[in-house]
Formats: C-alpha cells, structure tokens, sequence
C-alpha cells in the first residue's frame, strides 16, 4: 500500500475516500477532515498532532505508536460491527486527545500515553487500556493524573490497574467494567452506573459516587473507601451488600 498524497500536513478534505493507505511514518499534524471514509488503513508511527476529523469513518485502521497529541475526533465511527474489531491504538501518544460521540467499541490501547485525554459521550464497549499511563511528570518529583470519560459508555471495558486518581467519570457506563485494582481515589463517578462491575481492590477514598448505581458493591473487597461520598438512599443498598437486613421504620 502506498500513502494517499491527498493526506498531508495541515490538509483540508471533505467527503473524500481514502481507504487502505499505508500512512507509516507519515507526517499528516494539523490535517482537516470533514465526512471523510478511511477504512482499513496503517497509521504506524504518524504524525497526527493537532488534526481535528468530523463525521469520518475510520474502520480496521491501526494508529500504533501514532502521535495524536491534541488530535479531535468528533462523531467518528471506528468500530467494525461486522467483523466486532475496533481500532488499536497500541503505544500511542494520545496527550490531550478528545473523542467526543466517538464509537470505539473494543478498541485496543495497550501501553498508550492518555495524559488529559478526554471521551465524551463515547461508546467504549470492551475497550481496553492495559499497561496505560494518564499521568505526566513534571519535574522531579510532581506527578498529575488527568483522564475525563465523562457520559461514555464503558461496558466490559478493561480498567484493571488503571491509575485514574481525581478523573473524571461522571455519568459513565461501567456495568460488568473490570476495575480490579484500580485507582479511583477522588474521581468523579456521580451517576456512574457500577452494577457487576469487577471493583476487587479498587481505590474509591473519597470517590463521589452521589447518584451512581451501586446495588452490589461491597466495600469489604474494595483496596480503599474512607470518605467515600453517596447519598442516603444509597446507603441502604451498601448495607444490603454487606448482608445487613435494611427494616423499614
């Protein structure tokens, strides 16, 4: 496959095909596209920092180590339904990225750089993010944490071991999520909806969680839970986990 010459740095294309394209390597920064279709293409090790695509198909397309720094995604559709594949994202470096009403239905991002990343509104079913990082150094010893996957819908998503203290995640789908292990001291789950989410040694001290559902969380298999915040009603389906008989009054 041989790159499209139509893709180029700071490009401007609307309604265009560009399927099957080998982009290896290639440097696209700054790219524009509106209602494009991209299926089956390589991104390998481009240069996508600071593109901003609208209403584009980009079906079994690999962005592995692909620089998507500031990239913007919007009304994208990634995942194959046909074939239940989404995209892989492998090692990439997603800085301050944003999908918003993206579909990236089992999308792969193994080993990915998501420092301030942002999905919104996304669908997220069966994604995965092992081994990847949403914190950044800064300096020696000064280490932020920044993640936002507010509305998005998470189901039978892999979090496990995920570092996301202080993300936010509000209004997000987590049902049946694996969240073992992770760390979600602080974060913004208000209206999360947590039933059979997998939450074995998850970090949730001081985690709001004020209108999420939470029928079957015990705290008891949780690695932390100090100062977690719920309201009253809620508590009533906490003690029920814990085998508490709840009498009306």
């Amino acid at each position: 496959m041989a790159a499209d010459e139509r893709l180029a740095p700071g490009a401007r294309l609307e309604g265009e095909t560009l399927s099957g394209a080998d982009w290896t390597d290639a440097d696209l920064s700054d790219a524009v596209l509106s209602a494009c279709v991209i299926e089956g293409a390589t991104f390998a090790s481009t240069r996508l920092a600071g593109a901003r695509l609208q209403r584009c198909r980009l079906v079994r397309c690999r962005f592995s180590h692909a620089d998507l720094r500031e990239a913007s995604f919007e009304d994208c559709q990634f995942a194959d339904p046909g074939r239940k594949a989404g995209p892989t994202f492998a090692f990439g470096r997603l800085d301050s990225a944003s999908f918003r009403r993206c579909d990236l239905t089992f999308a792969r991002f193994e080993g990915a750089d998501l420092y301030d990343v942002r999905f919104c509104e996304s669908n997220l079913t069966g994604a995965v993010f092992s081994r990847c990082s949403f914190a950044r150094a800064f300096g020696r010893k000064v280490e932020r944490v920044s993640a936002e996957f507010c509305g998005s819908n998470l189901e039978l998503a892999d979090l496990s071991g995920a570092r996301l203290p202080g993300c936010r995640l509000a209004r997000a789908r987590l049902r049946e999520a694996d969240l073992s292990g992770v760390d979600l001291e602080g974060a913004d789950l208000t209206g999360a909806d947590l039933f059979k989410a997998v939450l074995d040694g998850a970090r949730l001290a001081g985690a709001d969680l004020r209108g999420a559902e939470v029928s079957g969380l015990d705290v008891r298999r949780l690695g932390s839970y100090e100062g977690l915040k719920v309201l009253p009603d809620q508590q009533f389906r906490l003690l029920e986990a814990l085998g508490v008989d709840v009498q009306p009054d």
